[in-house]
């Protein structure tokens, strides 16, 4: 299948721009207009693994997005208005993984190209390493690591490697902050951090000045845009649920100070292998999901908010919670899944000899030796989790705009290979992230395109999906209390049962005569567990259980969760 790109194979391997950071081509291994005969080893590796696994053809490229631009309807929530999808033509989806460790964190070993090798290899198309900011790493750590992901863009050119950290956010959470590449990524990530990191400036405690400061962040990141310091930057909220920080109201602060760089959150955190129960496993909670409120917590949430349920942050997997409460003000907020990789269950590798982190910012190179460590609680790269993202070309303004966009859909283990989503009405269609704008009472349909799993995961099994959920919500417009995380009008309207387990499925469901604005979001599981109850304002037929501290082997409990589409009628 062609990727409707042209492309010069003339080197037999695309470039980078050095001064730009932009990718110019596709990967050969990617490019299906370039023969297997004329790729290397290591490409012809890569292609049989993204073929075997349903990755390569349908599964990178969906089909035909009609544009779907016109007027916003009058009454359309003010933040809908200008996120038409008027793209038309094919996207690359593009996996990858957005939060990521190395030996200059303090709590974990790997180098910068160990991750990018096994993202490489587990097919994981871009990623962005993203070192804990603190006060050891605003001294020297973006300028130690910037040499690494630099030397690894050179070396694996058919992943794109984006810098960033993980910030410390003041008054709640961490957060994912990267840019796109340049000249002045380093130095615009080292002020940032020096100044509105919250480990840094002591502003961790949950207080309005401690939240401010995380605005002021925001606003910082923004004018190095505008400034043209950088060509773009993004932010996306790590594990919002783990501690309880994270009050709803600072999420909407975040969003709304900055929407076109605060654009979501962690749908499902890394640390997945923490939940494989001993003796083969560290038998703790998934994500490390095993906290308590403390007193910097929101004290509006449920004590089950602190954990995951089927390896999903509380947020995004309460049917008419947190996250629909959010689409359902029609506020485009995306979510994500990655590995948090920090240590690997089953490797071998410990920190190198003499290391002295406080004084170096950095670890000695891991060493290998005889031991698996089956404690650590960590996946490699792509290795479980993915995000794949509708990119209109292979470089690393593609991969932003499209996360940017809403273009992006996750899953944990392999359990589908493609994800092609659109609603349609007559000839005009929008895909993931999109509003369609129609005339009220116009029937609208969804239609969805799932590449089954085609080959083993790293478990050495191939996952079968078994249903396919519809989550519909009606846009009911700004809440007056910014705390609120329920919304009523959320619920789960069709459940598709999958009758096979190779090759595609095609599931439609109309949605009748639209009048009135309505948004709709995808999840689906491989069956193994699932839970009936009162979940947000909705009642949940057969959503994700709480997953059990000590017993929540990830491998038996297998989800993919899509970002939404609205539906406005004028």
């Amino acid at each position: 299948m062609s990727h409707g790109h042209s492309h010069d194979h003339g080197h037999g391997h695309h470039h980078h721009h050095h001064d730009s950071g932009e990718a110019t081509s596709l990967p050969p291994a990617l490019d299906l207009s370039v023969p297997d005969e004329e790729l290397t080893p290591g490409q012809l590796s890569r292609r049989s693994m993204l073929r075997r696994t349903g990755l390569l053809g349908a599964g990178l490229a969906a089909g035909s997005v009609l544009g779907g631009a016109g007027q916003a309807a009058a009454a359309a929530p003010e933040s809908l208005a200008a996120h038409h999808d008027a793209h038309s033509g094919r996207y690359l989806w593009l996996a990858g993984d957005h939060h990521i460790h190395t030996q200059h964190s303090s709590d974990a070993k790997y180098r910068v190209i160990d991750h990018v090798r096994q993202a490489n290899a587990h097919g994981l198309d871009w990623m962005v390493i993203t070192d804990h900011g603190s006060v050891a790493h605003a001294k020297i750590g973006v300028e130690k690591v910037n040499p690494d992901i630099v030397a690894a863009r050179d070396q694996i050119d058919d992943t794109l490697v984006f810098q960033g950290l993980e910030w410390n956010i003041p008054a709640a959470e961490h957060g994912t902050v990267f840019v796109h590449p340049g000249k002045n990524e380093v130095a615009v990530l080292k002020e940032f951090e020096n100044s509105f990191d919250g480990s840094v400036r002591g502003a961790s405690a949950s207080s309005p000045a401690n939240e401010a400061l995380a605005i002021s962040g925001l606003n910082f990141l923004a004018e190095q845009v505008q400034r043209r310091k950088v060509k773009d930057v993004l932010f996306l909220a790590n594990h919002p649920a783990r501690k309880g920080i994270d009050s709803p109201h600072e999420i909407r602060g975040w969003r709304d100070a900055q929407p076109s760089i605060a654009v979501g959150m962690e749908g499902a955190p890394g640390h997945q292998a923490a939940g494989i129960p001993a003796p083969l496993g560290a038998g703790s909670g998934r994500g490390i999901y095993d906290n308590s409120p403390s007193a910097d917590s929101f004290g509006g949430y449920p004590l089950e908010s602190y954990r995951t349920w089927g390896g999903f942050d509380w947020m995004t997997a309460t049917v008419g919670g947190l996250w629909d409460s959010l689409l359902a003000e029609g506020k485009p907020w995306w979510v994500t899944a990655n590995s948090d990789s920090h240590n690997v269950y089953a490797d071998t590798a410990v920190r190198g000899p003499n290391s002295n982190f406080d004084a170096n910012g950095r670890y000695e190179d891991p060493v290998y030796g005889g031991t698996l460590n089956v404690t650590d609680t960590d996946f490699w790269p792509g290795q479980y989790s993915r995000t794949h993202v509708g990119a209109a070309s292979f470089s690393y303004k593609a991969v932003m705009d499209g996360i940017r966009a809403g273009r992006v859909w996750v899953d944990h283990g392999g359990l589908i290979s493609g994800l092609n989503a659109q609603l349609r009405s007559g000839s005009r269609a929008v895909t993931l992230g999109g509003v369609l704008t129609v005339r009220r009472g116009s029937q609208v349909d969804l239609v969805v395109e799932i590449s089954l799993a085609n080959g083993p995961n790293w478990a050495q099994f191939v996952p079968k999906l078994a249903r396919v959920d519809v989550v519909q919500g009606d846009v009911t417009g700004p809440v007056a209390d910014k705390d609120t995380f329920v919304t009523p009008a959320t619920e789960v309207v069709k459940s598709f049962e999958v009758n096979k387990s190779t090759g595609a499925v095609r599931l439609t469901y109309s949605l009748g005569r639209v009048d009135k604005p309505v948004y709709l979001r995808l999840r689906g599981t491989d069956g193994n567990r699932s839970a009936v109850g009162l979940r947000g304002a909705a009642v949940d037929p057969a959503g994700p259980a709480m997953d059990v501290i000590g017993d929540a082997d990830p491998w038996k409990d297998l989800w993919f969760y899509s970002n939404p589409m609205w539906v406005l009628p004028s």
